[in-house]
């Protein structure tokens, strides 16, 4: 079988991949399994010098990486290139943190001296997703390999050509062999992984569906996993709110990556107040977005990553529209192409309202008060992020602890930082990325105690 790469905005084949053979994959996981024998008794100074070196190798390379996601998924120019660099900000995070966040710990006790320490697991098998196709890769492997585990990646099939780039970059940088791979292959050949002794865990964002059936898998064979899978975001707008600021960054929440983002902004929930004045700034905003070909500078908005993601967009729209609520900019479809829709007037039970709309359209919900806000927001089976717009920050930050997410922005928009635990709840998954918090995931948790 083959995967094929294809330019979502120009429908052009640009490389067909061979999927590996049982025979590779087997060999490929014996090597991880001695790769790790002698990667996980690396000191941190070593560890920490090799990802130092990864990150100079993204910043070097920075343009020449971007045009590979934007060929390959569609992404506009500007943001592939700045997913490098954050890529490259992560690596320099825990070259830097990791040590220090894996420091035994002295806990107090009956004991002449008891205390805590962190040793890596074995290899963390990652299933990554096409929307960040360099960073979310890299945000499960830096900590995961600083930490002194080894790393199997089986990225989405249309982005082969990004999975094969980032395996040579461990190699470029001087990573043993081994100790970071990448494998071509199908969905049905991840439970052999899984049941292979050298995969002690699992990390994998994307879809709940997806999350689903790994985290089955995993409870097969008692492995650990960790899950980052749908959302649909709320952003509150209350009626104190700077509008001016707060409408340029729901446009670039929502936007962001052709709306492609577990993260992004999906439900806009304006109280009466200033719904109808929020309203037409965020329209004034849609409005100078410009869509077109991804690898033009000017372009913010390219296509989405594949034709079939379009057609379910139109039809969460036509579902939406239909049930009441109201389009009034955007929602043509031409293929892969998405003009940025805004819908107002979405209620509860309206498929804008009630799935994942992973795509460029902003849906605005009416919302009383700010009780009937956070109400609304919290009806939804996701529980990733969430954003509270006001200019009183006490009331923002009593209201924060109301909202059922992983995280929740104080006017801003919901974002991952290295610095920062990232993940959510509910059907949005659970465990923890990045962050002190994050590389404790796929450790053993050692206590040892002297009497």
């Amino acid at each position: 079988m083959k995967f094929k790469s294809i330019n979502p905005y120009t429908n052009e084949v640009i490389e067909e991949f061979a999927t590996y053979s049982d025979q590779e994959i087997n060999t490929r996981l014996e090597k991880a399994a001695q790769a790790f024998k002698t990667w996980r008794k690396t000191g941190f100074s070593e560890r920490s010098q090799l990802f130092k070196r990864v990150a100079e190798i993204l910043k070097t390379n920075k343009e020449t990486y971007a045009r590979t996601i934007t060929l390959e998924m569609g992404k506009a120019i500007g943001e592939s290139v700045s997913e490098i660099e954050k890529c490259a900000w992560v690596c320099e995070y825990f070259a830097e943190q990791g040590e220090a966040f894996l420091k035994d710990e002295v806990i107090a006790s009956d004991a002449q001296k008891s205390y805590v320490h962190y040793q890596p697991l074995g290899a963390v098998f990652a299933v990554m997703p096409w929307n960040f196709p360099y960073w979310q890769v890299f945000r499960f492997a830096a900590p995961s390999l600083m930490a002194g585990n080894v790393g199997i990646l089986k990225h989405a099939p249309n982005v082969c050509g990004v999975a094969l780039r980032i395996e040579k970059i461990f190699k470029e940088a001087g990573f043993p062999e081994g100790v970071f791979q990448t494998l071509i292959m199908e969905v049905d050949k991840v439970e052999s992984v899984m049941r292979h002794s050298i995969v002690q865990a699992a990390t994998l964002t994307g879809s709940d569906r997806a999350g689903a059936s790994l985290a089955s898998v995993a409870g097969k064979y008692i492995k650990k996993t960790v899950l980052e899978l749908g959302g649909s975001d709320p952003f509150i707008v209350l009626a104190d709110a700077d509008l001016e600021q707060t409408a340029k960054v729901a446009v670039q929440s929502r936007m962001l990556n052709a709306g492609q983002s577990c993260i992004a902004a999906k439900r806009f929930i304006v109280v009466d107040a200033v719904r109808e004045a929020f309203s037409e700034k965020v329209k004034a905003h849609i409005q100078q977005l410009k869509t077109g070909d991804p690898l033009q500078k000017e372009t913010t908005t390219g296509p989405l990553a594949r034709v079939d993601l379009a057609d379910n967009l139109s039809r969460q729209i036509k579902e939406s529209v239909s049930a009441g609520a109201k389009l009034v900019l955007g929602g043509t479809q031409d293929q892969a192409k998405f003009q940025p829709a805004l819908l107002l007037n979405v209620q509860p039970g309206m498929a804008a309202f009630k799935e994942e709309t992973f795509g460029p359209a902003m849906a605005i919900i009416p919302a009383k008060n700010e009780t009937e806000a956070i109400d609304l927001a919290n009806q939804s089976v996701y529980g990733l992020g969430a954003s509270i717009w006001t200019t009183d920050l006490d009331k923002g930050n009593a209201l924060a602890k109301e909202i059922f997410s992983g995280g929740v922005f104080i006017n801003s928009l919901v974002k991952s930082d290295p610095r920062l635990p990232f993940g959510g709840i509910r059907q949005s998954g659970y465990g923890r990325e990045l962050s002190y918090h994050g590389i404790k995931e796929f450790v053993n948790v050692k206590t040892i105690y002297i009497a």
